[in-house]
């Protein structure tokens, strides 16, 4: 078996309304799905993790970096293909953009391995731990209206996402340090009693602000502090570790194995969020994830994009040892978007219809049974979309 083409799809539509979040606000979605076919009719699929001209950018090196670099290799020599791109592309960037074209075109192929072989993905990484993961739902995005207005807003849709069935539910900030403790005071108000709540600062606070809302959480109960600081602050999320109750988390945006021994070395973290379709697929997600169960760390992954996206972490979560295992060990949740997005929820020829499912079964999402991802997109959605 040989791979004969790679392609990107990136796709793109106009949001119902705009969203934010503390670094930027959005009125577009965007997904980069990676095809890879063979010469043996078997096509796979992955997904790149990066939104609007990140992903436009990236598929000019799947495309134009990636694929002439292993065209004519056997899909299945995974690790090899992995070793190639990544050394030769090693000059010109460990991290960032060419890790996360790498990573889509890694799912592709675990997606074809899966379906050579007739084996679900959580199947050729060992097996499922459990059939089905808990999903917690995030939104409560930021918008350019009144700290009031966000207050009202949040209040309301923190008791919309429980009553979509999730046990837990993520907030975003970025306000400023004294807007968000209200912000974040409105979400516990709401799911006191219910269910968990986990905040996303996405890296907009110095250290000593991020303890100024730290401090307040753990009055509150929040189950996690996500990204408080830079990830280049080390020292800032080791401080922040020893000195708050509320769990620290973070490491989407890091890449590899090298990365991730510094993060982990640094005992900055509680939790870990992994991106799959960032640090370089589910090759090496695999390294990643054993380095952080080395040090006792347990893995909640990042995840965003299309249904493929979901799709891979459902086998990720699926094939996760429990840590540290017991008669009730602690189990790691599928984040959900609740916020508008069709690329996740009309993509595939079967969707696997999430929101439904956690209505359903208590919170709880089910593993794809079938070959490789166990999902497949619908092309002609793809060509409705398709931005490039």
């Amino acid at each position: 078996m040989k791979i004969t083409r790679m392609q990107s799809h990136v796709l793109q539509y106009d949001l119902p309304e705009e969203l934010g979040y503390s670094q930027q606000y959005y009125a577009r979605r965007t997904a980069h799905l990676v095809e890879v076919s063979t010469d043996e009719g078997i096509t796979g699929w992955g997904e790149c993790f990066g939104p609007g001209p990140i992903a436009v950018a990236n598929k000019g090196i799947v495309e134009g970096v990636i694929a002439p670099m292993v065209i004519g290799m056997n899909p299945m020599d995974r690790d090899v293909i992995w070793h190639k791109v990544y050394n030769l592309m090693r000059d010109h960037g460990q991290k960032g953009m060419p890790m996360q074209a790498l990573s889509g075109v890694d799912v592709a192929l675990w997606d074809i391995a899966g379906k050579v072989m007739g084996q679900p993905i959580h199947n050729l990484l060992g097996g499922a731990h459990r059939s089905k993961v808990p999903a917690y739902g995030y939104g409560m995005m930021l918008k350019r209206e009144s700290v009031q207005d966000h207050v009202a807003r949040f209040e309301d849709e923190v008791a919309a996402i429980l009553d979509m069935g999730f046990k837990a539910t993520k907030m975003k900030t970025g306000l400023g340090p004294e807007a968000d403790v209200q912000l974040c005071a409105a979400v516990a108000r709401g799911v006191e009693g219910k269910g968990r709540f986990m905040v996303d600062a996405n890296h907009c606070y110095t250290t000593s602000d991020a303890f100024y809302v730290g401090r307040a959480l753990d009055e509150m109960g929040a189950y996690w502090f996500e990204e408080p600081v830079a990830p280049e602050d080390r020292d800032g999320y080791r401080e922040l570790r020893a000195g708050l109750k509320t769990n620290i988390s973070g490491g989407e945006a890091e890449f590899g194995r090298w990365g991730w021994r510094d993060i982990l070395e640094n005992r900055g973290l509680d939790i870990a969020q992994p991106e799959v379709c960032a640090l370089g697929g589910i090759t090496e997600y695999q390294r990643v994830l054993a380095l952080c169960h080395a040090h006792f760390t347990p893995v909640v992954n990042h995840v965003w994009g299309s249904a493929i996206a979901v799709a891979t972490n459902l086998h990720l979560l699926a094939a996760m040892p429990p840590l540290p295992g017991g008669l009730f060990p602690w189990e790691p949740m599928l984040e959900f978007d609740t916020t508008h997005n069709s690329f996740r929820d009309e993509l595939l020829q079967d969707s696997l219809n999430i929101q439904a499912q956690v209505s359903q079964n208590g919170g709880y999402v089910s593993v794809p049974k079938g070959p490789g991802l166990g999902v497949e997109p619908d092309r002609e959605f793809i060509q409705k979309y398709v931005l490039t």
